[in-house]
């Protein structure tokens, strides 16, 4: 298993137009694609905890070694 981001743009309910980017790092063992695939569970998950806020897009990618967590 090698760590993947999982990059969610997230929009404000109230705010449709106030988006940003929230990067879910995590263990998976296949390819970008098939991680976007699985995803669904894990952006419930986060908007279930951040319930003013909702998921308009995402992509999956390696992790870049130069980003800071």
């Amino acid at each position: 298993m090698n760590p993947i981001d999982l990059v969610v743009t997230v929009c404000a309910v109230l705010s449709p137009a106030t988006c940003e980017e929230q990067h879910l790092v995590f263990n998976f063992g296949g390819s970008p694609a098939q991680c976007s695939m699985a995803a669904p569970p894990y952006i419930a998950q986060w908007v279930g905890e951040h319930p003013k806020w909702q998921a308009v897009r995402w992509r999956c990618e390696y992790p870049h070694p130069n980003d800071k967590a």
